[in-house]
C-alpha cells in the first residue's frame, strides 16, 4: 500500500506560534479518491516514528472502536523538522468511509485523517448514494491552521467568513460530531451488507445536472448533518427530486446555509431562506430551534398508519415512544414551504420556546414518484440500537425502489 514518503520543509508553518498545537495531526489533500488512485496524506507534528494503519469506517464490531484494519500497517519514519506527505497507494476497496490512523511509537499520540473511496463510475455498482457531509464537517472543525492562537472556524471567529478545506481536524482527526451523528447509520451499511456509493460535497461538485444524478441513483442518502451547501449542491438535488429521485435527511437543520466555493475554501453567504429556497420545499422540514442538548427525548409516534413500511416489526402505534434512544439538539419542522402532503410520522418534544418547537420526523411524495423522508433531528443518524437498525432497514427496503 505505501508507496513514498516525501519530506518538505515548511518554514512559514514551523514559525508561527499556536494556542495548543497537537502533538500529531494529518489530513488527506482531496477528500475523496477512486479505487487504486494514488492518496496524498499530509503529516504534521515532530513525531519521526509512527504507524500507519487503514481502518474502514462502520465495520468496527465494538462501540468503543473507530474502525476495522483494512490492509496492512505501515511503519514510517519522518525527518524532524518537516511537514511530511505519505503517498498511499489505494487498494481496489469498496466505496465507504476510510480513516488512516497514525499512532507513535509506544501509543503517545495518535491521529485520524478521513477520506471516502468514490465509486469509479456513479451508478455502476449500486443504485444508491450515500453522501458524507464534508463542507458542515470543516465549517465545525476547530483546528487552528494559520497558528494565530484562534481556532479556524465562524463558529469560534465571528469576524471570519470562510474557512479552509482540507485541514487536519482538531483534537485527534475525527470529524466533529461523526460519532453522534453519523457513525451508527454507517455501522449499520456495513454490518448488514448494503451496498451504496459514497460521495463527498467535493463530488457532488463534480457532478453536471440533476439529471445525470437520476440516471445513476434511484436514493440519494445524506447521512449527516448537510447544513451547509452551494448553489450547485442545491440545484443538483431539486432537479434530481424532480425528476422522481428519492432523497433521506438523517439529521437536522440541512441546506441551511449556501456557501460559495472558492479554491480551497467554502464561504459563508446567506441563509438559503432568505434567498428565496427556503429548506423546507426540498427536505419537507425547516430548521425552528437549537437547545444545545437541554431537552433530549425519545421519538414518539404520530402517525403510524402514514408510513406502515416505516414502523413495521415495531409494533407501534400512535402515541408510543420509538425505543430509548434519546434525540435532540437541532429541531425541524414543517411550514408553509413544506411540500403537498407532507406528513409528520414522529416527534421529538423538547418543549423550546413556548412548546410549540418540536423536532418532527417527516415524509412526502411527489407526483412523478420521488420519495423524500427527513428525520427532523439531530442524532437520528448516529443511532445504533435495534429499534434505530428496524428503522433503517425499513427506510433502506421503501426508498430503495424506484
Amino acid at each position: 500500500m505505501l508507496l513514498a514518503v516525501v519530506f518538505v520543509h515548511d518554514a512559514a508553518a514551523a514559525s508561527k506560534p499556536s494556542a495548543a498545537p497537537p502533538a500529531l495531526s494529518a489530513a488527506f489533500v482531496a477528500t475523496s479518491y477512486a479505487p487504486g488512485q494514488l492518496a496524498e496524506l499530509r503529516v504534521l507534528g515532530h513525531i519521526r516514528r509512527l504507524e500507519l494503519q487503514v481502518i474502514r469506517a462502520g465495520a468496527e464490531r465494538g462501540w468503543s472502536s473507530v474502525g476495522r484494519p483494512w490492509g496492512l500497517p505501515e511503519h514510517l519514519r519522518f525527518r524532524a523538522g518537516a511537514v511530511n506527505t505519505v503517498r498511499l497507494r489505494l487498494g481496489n476497496w469498496t466505496s465507504g468511509l476510510y480513516f488512516a490512523r497514525l499512532t507513535a511509537s509506544g501509543g503517545r499520540a495518535v491521529a485520524y485523517a478521513p477520506f471516502v473511496i468514490r465509486p469509479p463510475v456513479l451508478g455502476a455498482s449500486s443504485r444508491i448514494a450515500i453522501v458524507v457531509p464534508t463542507y458542515t464537517w470543516q465549517a465545525y472543525n476547530f483546528y487552528d491552521a494559520n497558528r494565530d492562537g484562534r481556532p479556524d472556524s465562524w463558529y469560534r471567529d465571528a469576524s471570519r467568513h470562510n474557512v479552509l478545506l482540507g485541514r487536519p481536524y482538531a483534537g485527534d482527526g475525527k470529524p466533529p460530531h461523526y460519532r453522534t451523528q453519523q457513525r451508527g447509520f454507517l455501522r449499520f451499511l456495513v454490518h448488514s451488507g448494503k451496498q451504496a456509493d459514497y460521495l463527498t460535497d467535493e463530488d457532488l461538485e463534480r457532478i453536471a445536472s440533476g439529471d445525470d444524478l437520476a440516471r445513476s441513483y434511484d436514493l440519494i442518502v445524506f447521512s449527516g448533518h448537510e447544513e451547509y451547501v452551494t448553489t450547485h449542491t442545491y440545484d443538483l438535488m431539486q432537479r434530481y427530486r424532480d425528476l422522481g429521485g428519492n432523497l433521506a435527511f438523517l439529521s437536522a437543520n440541512n441546506f441551511f446555509w449556501r456557501v460559495d466555493l472558492n479554491g480551497r475554501r467554502i464561504w459563508r453567504i446567506q441563509l438559503w431562506r432568505n434567498l428565496g429556497r427556503p429548506e423546507a420545499q426540498l427536505i419537507g422540514v425547516e430548521y425552528r430551534g437549537n437547545d444545545r442538548g437541554g431537552h433530549v427525548a425519545p421519538y414518539v409516534v404520530t402517525n403510524a398508519a402514514a408510513a406502515p413500511w416505516l414502523f413495521s416489526g415495531l409494533g407501534a402505534v400512535d402515541g408510543s415512544p420509538l425505543g430509548s434512544a434519546r434525540y435532540g439538539i437541532e429541531f425541524d419542522m414543517i411550514g408553509p414551504d413544506s411540500p403537498a402532503g407532507t406528513t409528520v410520522l414522529a416527534t421529538v418534544s423538547p418543549g423550546l420556546g413556548d412548546g410549540t418547537i418540536v423536532g418532527q420526523m417527516s415524509y412526502y411524495e411527489t407526483a412523478a414518484g420521488a420519495k423524500v423522508f427527513a428525520a427532523g433531528t439531530l442524532g437520528f443518524g448516529g443511532s445504533d440500537n435495534p429499534v434505530a437498525s428496524a428503522l433503517f432497514q425499513n427506510l433502506w427496503q421503501h426508498m430503495t425502489v424506484p
